[in-house]
């Protein structure tokens, strides 16, 4: 260092440590003195200026010997321990005399009293004064001291103004003073501010004042202070001035080598501190490299450091598991590949909670945190429909100790916690709740070192939600969601229940599963929870405590349980509800994409078909399942024994007219009476193919007129309306007239092949089978006579096309099924009421078991006849064996 234009201070070579420091005084010259503050003990005593060339004195020999090896002389030492002597640039005394360069320069006066003539150094010093005289070097110039001296400024009116005037710009500098190896004095240039500046994002060991006015160093806090001077004190540095919060002026010194910031955290000489890292500049996530550098050598600061991972294996410390479960925002249950389940907690961040007097609220209400918990709800949804059923990597950061009960707070026991980082797709889960305002960030103590791999990306991302007011912190009113709980409220229950069969299939979330037919669902759209239970199957029990006994639980309870868990928990489902019990429960079915979850634990071999299944339409089903699962043995059917069969002599019974009407949608009806439908069970399947279909299209429009259409190839063609459709092309006369059939709807076009294109085979009828289905009225004849079979098809046309019906297979026919159909609102037959109005004749039909309808329709064509009318209206025109009148009676 130099202390001035004649003093300087000079250190060794470090040898386990930092080298002790020597003053020394430059003899037989006198340089002006530098400026000091006074003391603030002493209100009395001013300021003290620099004295003229004073500062240039200093910066000649800074920029001269600072870094630089020299060797000395000690020519006097005072009684108080001052030394003299001359000083010479390199490792000898051939180097450049320190005090001739200065005196050559003028910016130095000779001591010439007491000055000896025998002595050469002494009268060489005073024939270059005269030389830097005759030449009016520096203070011998002509004017003299004018603008020699430094307009030196200690202190800034408003230093957080200060720091945002120079937008983080470097600024140069000169070091002054290493307070301790973060926090240092610089000198701004040009302007010769006088700064405090402590290192962005680090501290290093300190020196502890006492109350003696001594000062004790904390472990290394001497090493890392000279780490420090001796690469930056008097370097010319630029400083990036970052922030200034509390007066305290927060930068990064910047010099030709490094960046001292940096390297003092890789050699161990500081650790990261959360409140200033967000404000440097040069990105937190190298500070927090260096850091972890150093500690995984163990190097000075760090040489105790056990990392919170170090007993865990790497296998264990990474891995890949999928989600099972959303416990809540900040948890999850995953299963590994194993097969074992594992609770993992997010690192670092903190669900939406009860502040203050909001816990103590509304004690007496039933309280429900998911629901009635601000944006836990919201939290929960983004967690499930993000990851639940997907594959997730796992990184643990730390393992948080078990923790007990405290008797002097309200600090509720905490069993261990394994606390990860869960990204998925690249996407941090935790960073990405954070940043819309879903959780909130956990601050440490300095010393705890057990977050997040990815705090300062958290503390980020929570610093744009609250600048941007999402979630948590928007200052609008909070969500409320009223969500009716009618689990077991049997009243409720009989009010809901006429609405959720007259819906068909409802879209719903499996909440909870008690056991493996037993569920809690939440209804999105009527926003209530209810219990399920899956009709047409009979389930293992789990143990149960009942008033004075314990129920034990049935074998394969638990493995039931375990599979409807993993198949529909927190899955978004669809059911379609049957009937009550009389607890209030509701029953009915269960689908999820695409699979009936009772089928599935029958076939799983999880479940027994129970006989009220026969009245359903999924029985075959069911009884299939059942039936392959009993022949292989499997669990519930390990100790199945199949009983004799006995011998026994089959009445022949006549088959009876079996009733089974389901909801269909009528979708296009042909000219031959012919019509075409949707099943309302598959209608939801159908609009997320077509939906998923077109936007697929939308983005990678097909080329027009690259499709070469062929007879029977399915392909998509656009309607009339614009939109894309599945076809099938039925006939090609040209590329102008292409015959094609829209296999869902049961239309027919002629298009040019230019509307045509290829089916992407993610939508092909593998995928999803197409959906329109021919039928013919059982029952009636179709009128020959083109005009009153047109009337016919108009009426039909106004009365059911695109509506809802009810649908009952009665008996097969030459080309598609005959069957009867019904008005959903109503249940009246439509092709009854066409027989009564007269419109068309009965067919009579021989089969023993279809005689009750046939009788029906035949006392409707006599009620017809005799009221004339339509077809009646001139009587009975069979007994005429006239064909002309279009009508021909069977025989």
């Amino acid at each position: 260092m130099v202390l001035s234009g004649c003093a300087i201070i000079v250190r060794g070579q470090p040898r386990g440590g930092p080298p002790p420091e020597r003053q020394i005084n430059l003899s037989n010259i006198r340089t002006g003195a530098l400026a000091r503050r006074a003391p603030q003990s002493q209100p009395d005593q001013k300021d003290t200026p620099d004295e003229p060339y004073a500062f240039q004195a200093r910066e000649f020999l800074r920029k001269m010997l600072i870094g630089k090896e020299v060797c000395f002389t000690v020519e006097v030492k005072t009684v108080l321990g001052r030394e003299y002597g001359m000083v010479y640039l390199g490792r000898d005394t051939t180097g450049e005399n320190i005090a001739e360069s200065l005196v050559k320069e003028g910016l130095a006066n000779v001591r010439r009293e007491g000055i000896r003539g025998n002595n050469p150094d002494q009268v060489r010093l005073c024939d270059l004064e005269d030389q830097a005289k005759a030449s009016k070097k520096g203070m011998w110039a002509e004017g003299g001291a004018t603008n020699t001296v430094r307009d030196l400024k200690y202190s800034i009116d408003n230093p957080r103004n200060f720091v945002d005037s120079l937008h983080q710009k470097p600024v140069n500098a000169v070091i002054e003073h290493v307070r301790d190896g973060s926090m240092v004095r610089a000198l701004l240039l040009p302007d010769c501010y006088l700064v405090t500046v402590m290192l962005s994002g680090i501290k290093c060991p300190t020196f502890k004042r006492e109350m003696d006015g001594t000062e004790t160093p904390e472990p290394f806090a001497a090493e890392a202070k000279f780490f420090t001077e001796s690469r930056l004190l008097q370097r010319d540095v630029q400083i990036i001035l970052e922030s200034c919060p509390n007066q305290v002026i927060l930068g990064t010194i910047l010099h030709p080598n490094g960046n001292i910031t940096e390297l003092l955290l890789k050699e161990g000489f500081a650790r990261c501190v959360d409140w200033s890292m967000a404000v440097y500049t040069q990105g937190a996530e190298k500070l927090r490299a260096a850091e972890k550098s150093a500690k995984e050598r163990k190097v000075r600061i760090w040489k105790d450091y056990v990392a919170p991972t170090a007993n865990l294996d790497q296998k264990d410390r990474q891995f890949v598991a999928k989600v099972m479960q959303v416990v809540n925002a900040d948890a999850i249950v995953v299963k590994l590949n194993s097969g074992e389940y594992k609770t993992i907690h997010l690192s670092s961040i903190r669900p939406p909670r009860i502040e203050g007097e909001e816990k103590n609220k509304d004690k007496d209400k039933r309280f429900r945190p998911l629901y009635d918990i601000p944006y836990m709800f919201e939290a929960r949804e983004f967690m499930r429909k993000k990851l639940i059923g997907k594959k997730v990597n796992v990184t643990v950061d730390y393992i948080r100790a078990a923790t007990t009960a405290s008797e002097t707070s309200s600090v509720p026991a905490f069993a261990e916690r394994t606390c990860a980082t869960v990204s998925i797709g690249g996407i941090n889960i935790a960073e990405a709740l954070v940043s819309k305002g879903l959780a909130t960030v956990i601050r440490y103590r300095q010393d705890d070192d057990q977050r997040s791999s990815h705090y300062d990306e958290l503390l980020a991302a929570e610093a744009r939600a609250i600048k941007n007011g999402k979630g948590l912190h928007s200052k609008k009113e909070v969500p409320i969601h009223r969500v009716a709980d009618i689990s077991g409220e049997t009243q409720k229950a009989k009010q809901f229940l006429p609405f959720l069969q007259r819906a068909g299939r409802s879209e719903a979330v499996v909440e909870y599963v008690f056991s493996g037919s037993r569920l809690k669902l939440y209804m999105p759209k009527e926003t209530c929870l209810i219990t399920f239970l899956l009709a047409g199957i009979e389930c293992p029990r789990g143990s149960r405590n009942i008033p004075g006994n314990t129920q034990v639980a049935e074998p394969f309870s638990d493995e039931a349980m375990a599979f409807t868990k993993e198949l529909v928990l927190q899955r978004e489902v669809e059911v379609e509800v049957e009937s009550m019990d009389k607890a209030g429960n509701f029953i009915g079915w269960l689908h999820i994409e695409g699979v009936n979850l009772s089928v599935a634990l029958v076939e799983n071999a999880l479940s027994k078909v129970h006989f009220t299944a026969e009245r359903s339409s999924y029985y075959k089903t069911l009884a299939s399942g059942e039936e392959a699962a009993r022949l292989r043995k499997e669990k519930i059917w390990a100790n199945y024994e199949e009983k004799p069969v006995e011998e026994v002599v089959h009445v022949s019974e006549e088959k009876e007219r079996t009733a089974n009407y389901r909801a269909v949608y009528v979708t296009e009806i042909t000219d031959a009476m012919h019509f075409y439908t949707q099943d309302v069970e598959t209608g939801t399947q159908l609009e997320n193919l077509m939906e998923t279909m077109r936007s697929e299209i939308a983005s990678q429009p097909p080329v027009e007129g690259s499709y070469a259409a062929r007879r029977g190839d399915y392909c998509i063609a656009k309607f009339a309306d614009g939109e894309w459709y599945r076809a099938r092309v039925e006939k090609v006369e040209s590329p102008a007239k292409v015959h094609v059939f829209y296999i869902d709807y049961g239309n027919r076009e002629v298009v040019p092949s230019t509307r045509l294109a290829v089916i992407p085979p993610a939508f092909s009828t593998r995928t999803l089978a197409a959906q329109a289905t021919e039928y013919a009225f059982a029952y009636i004849q179709v009128p020959q006579d083109e005009d009153v079979r047109a009337e016919v098809v108009d009426n039909l046309v106004r009365d059911i096309q695109n509506t809802q019906c009810l649908l009952n297979v009665e008996y097969s026919g030459a080309s598609c099924p005959h069957v009867t159909l019904q008005f959903a609102d109503s249940k009246d037959d439509v092709g009854l009421n066409l027989v009564k109005e007269g419109m068309v004749m009965v067919e009579v039909r021989k089969e023993k078991h279809l005689q009750k309808m046939v009788t029906e329709y035949l006392n409707g064509q006599d009620s017809a006849k005799s009221a004339r009318l339509n077809i009646w209206r001139y009587g009975d025109f069979r007994d005429d064996d006239a064909d002309e009148f279009g009508y021909k009676l069977k025989k």
